[in-house]
């Protein structure tokens, strides 16, 4: 006898599903304990659904999604907000976002990441905490209070205590941390320190000049003693994760993902950020590709523009990578490098492109949308694609018989 598990499957597999559907079938009828004539019955409305939001051939599929980007796009907001819960820390949302990342920057206005710890940091806070100090950049005024003895030509540095134990937490030794602080110093300004106290560090230019002490002042101010130069500031937050279970997230102000995703206690497959050049230059074209449709959907949902279908968020991805590199959907991206004159034209500077293609004898084969449009032919897709010729008669099939 047949288990009946194998009946359900056989009826859910017997459909035109893809794979990915055919599972999901089958577990939630596996879940709600369906009979099989309830599977047969919810295999064939899902696959009715299926057939029928499945693009005919011919559909102008690109003039769809700008279209369905584009309406909700004129509803979203040009403010910039605080980022949901994280006080201090800024990101650009709503419609400067959105051409942010369309334009392909190479910088966004706010730069961020999101940073998973591993299994040994997530979840204590101690350890977290390391990791946040080896990814905020730590300058001197963080460290301490900076005199300057214009009598004696000296700059002081007057160290906190505890901020040294905290930021250097893996230290025991006090005069170490003091000593490191004092040789990052030496190696970056070029001079010799003193230290007339335990957590002061003196130091001063070579020949008595008032000019050269306030350069040593500013120069000091610049010195990342600890953690990554772009990297201003990181919150720490308890967040639920996807597993379900609760554990440590860093979020940051500055993004240097490179450098980040090879500190110690860092979850390298989940972090991320927001910008999309990093992500390429770090992870590849294809993570780009998914970073693009991540960050345009949940820019579109921030704004409640949730009913955006994904498809068309992932066709604009598509386009702006399929060449192995990051493209804008500009006139020095996508728009600008179209084969076609007139589709070039139409978009900006209009007099170059067509002086330009003048000059080098292009030829435009009005095989696009544009260039029919302004020419004044149908366009190659619909029914615009299909060729009605009329016969000069048909016989019908009775007298075909004869």
């Amino acid at each position: 006898m047949t288990d009946p598990s194998d009946d359900v499957r056989a009826v859910v597999e017997d459909t035109e599903l893809p794979k990915r559907l055919r599972e999901e079938v089958y577990r939630v009828v596996d879940e709600k304990g369906a009979s099989l004539d309830q599977a047969e019955d919810i295999a064939t409305a899902v696959e009715s659904r299926y057939l029928d939001t499945r693009v005919d051939p011919l559909d102008p599929v690109g003039t769809v999604s700008a279209q369905s980007i584009g309406e909700p796009g004129t509803q979203m907001t040009m403010n910039t907000f605080h980022y949901a819960g994280v006080a201090e820390i800024d990101v650009t949302q709503g419609l400067p976002r959105l051409i942010e990342l369309v334009d392909a920057r190479k910088t966004p206005d706010t730069p961020t990441m999101h940073v998973y710890l591993d299994e040994e940091h997530a979840t204590d806070r101690e350890k977290a905490h390391e990791v946040v100090w080896r990814i905020e950049a730590t300058r001197v005024l963080a460290l301490g209070d900076v005199s300057t003895n214009v009598a004696d030509m000296l700059v002081s540095v007057d160290l906190n205590e505890d901020t040294l134990r905290e930021r250097w937490p893996t230290y025991d030794d006090l005069d170490e941390i003091v000593a490191e602080v004092a040789g990052i110093i030496e190696s970056n300004l070029g001079v010799e320190t003193t230290r007339p106290e335990p957590t002061t560090v003196e130091f001063g230019p070579d020949q008595p000049s008032y000019r050269e002490l306030l350069q040593l002042v500013e120069e000091l101010r610049d010195i990342v003693f600890k953690g990554i130069d772009d990297v201003s500031r990181v919150v720490i937050r308890k967040e639920e994760v996807e597993s379900g279970d609760e554990e440590f997230v860093l979020h940051t102000e500055g993004s240097a993902f490179g450098k980040t995703l090879k500190i110690e206690g860092v979850d390298p497959s989940r972090s991320t950020c927001n910008n999309i050049h990093e992500i390429h230059r770090n992870l590849g074209i294809e993570a780009a590709r998914e970073s693009l449709i991540n960050e345009t959907r949940h820019t579109l949902e921030e704004q409640g523009l949730d009913n955006v279908n994904v498809r068309h968020l992932m066709l604009v991805a598509d386009i702006m990578t399929n060449r192995g590199e990051i493209e804008s959907i500009g006139r020095h991206g996508i728009s600008g490098n179209k084969e076609s004159v007139l589709a070039r034209a139409a978009f900006e500077v209009t007099v170059n492109h067509l002086l330009d293609a003048a000059i080098h004898g292009e030829i435009d084969d009005l095989n696009g949308v544009t260039e029919n449009v302004i020419v004044g032919k149908p366009i190659k897709l619909g029914t615009g694609d299909v060729d009605l010729r009329m016969g000069a008669g048909r016989a019908s099939p009775e007298s075909a018989d004869d």
